[in-house]
């Protein structure tokens, strides 16, 4: 059940590359508004899950001396997980931590749409990361 990370990751990427592209059209930004919602949760949700696949990596540390390249491979990708999820999910963490004056609340607003076309590069970075990471599940383990 090795590959469901590189699934996991794939789904999460097919989610961020929309930011890319509603990015590069300054017209469409209710598109954008009415995507973020649901990137948001599931970007939260893969966030958690790229934690917990970074502890279940330490604790099984040992897999290192015996398949090095699956445990970078993993690691990596984990990592990677974590990182998209957290700038999916950004603006609900703001909501949660709720900006104390109106400045700040610009700012997260701007930082929001800032966010929108490094999201989409993620995506496609992660796309190619959970296709080695399904390749490498069955060729490494």
């Amino acid at each position: 059940m090795t590959w469901t990370w590189g699934f996991a990751l794939i789904l999460l990427s097919i989610i961020a590359v929309p930011s890319l592209l509603l990015s590069q059209k300054p017209n469409d930004e209710k598109l954008l508004v009415k995507v973020e919602p649901y990137q948001v949760w599931i970007g939260l949700m893969f966030c958690f899950w790229g934690i917990w696949g970074i502890i279940l990596t330490i604790l099984n540390i040992k897999s290192l001396i015996t398949n090095p390249i699956w445990f970078i491979t993993l690691f990596g990708g984990t990592i990677f997980s974590t990182i998209l999820g957290y700038t999916l999910g950004f603006s609900l963490i703001n909501k949660m931590i709720k900006p104390k004056n109106r400045i700040e609340k610009i700012e997260a607003s701007e930082l929001r749409y800032e966010l929108a076309p490094i999201q989409g590069k993620l995506g496609v970075i992660g796309l190619i990361l959970g296709t080695w990471m399904i390749m490498a599940s069955f060729l490494f383990i």
